[in-house]
């Protein structure tokens, strides 16, 4: 699917971050190992969409909404979060990783693509990216 308005980048989003929770939750109950991390992990999807929605919120109007364009394919941002009885911890771990790696390259096209169009929404697109950066190297120190 073609995502070309603000609205529509928005609404995936939601759904990229709230899946991306309830695996990171899945997670947490699989592997006590990483429970603690997990868990701070399907929060903070939670906490960074409600970032971007009240940035989205607090400036867009109708005439915006009607010229603010995207040109991103939600077919690349497919992830396989699915957990079978016998995916191993290091599998599960790889699995987050390559979910952070989507993830961030979505929040820094989506935030080069409205650069010109609004300051906040892209600003916070990037805040957001970067945090997640972070979660790189706690993943990776989990294996």
């Amino acid at each position: 699917m073609k995502l070309s308005t603000a609205s529509e980048a928005i609404s995936f989003l939601r759904e990229l971050e709230e899946k991306a929770a309830k695996f990171y939750e899945e997670l947490s109950q699989r592997y006590p190992e990483g429970k603690d991390v997990f868990l701070s992990f399907a929060k903070e999807n939670r906490k960074y969409f409600n970032q971007i929605q009240r940035a989205y919120y607090s400036v867009i109007t109708d005439a915006i909404e009607g010229c603010f364009a995207f040109d991103l394919e939600t077919d690349d941002y497919a992830l396989d979060m699915h957990l079978t009885e016998d995916t191993s911890y290091h599998s599960a771990v790889t699995k987050a990783l390559a979910l952070e790696e989507t993830t961030i390259q979505f929040y820094d096209i989506a935030a080069g693509q409205s650069m010109s169009l609004l300051a906040d929404v892209p600003r916070n697109f990037k805040i957001v990216a970067r945090k997640r950066k972070d979660r790189i190297q706690k993943l990776k120190s989990l294996v």
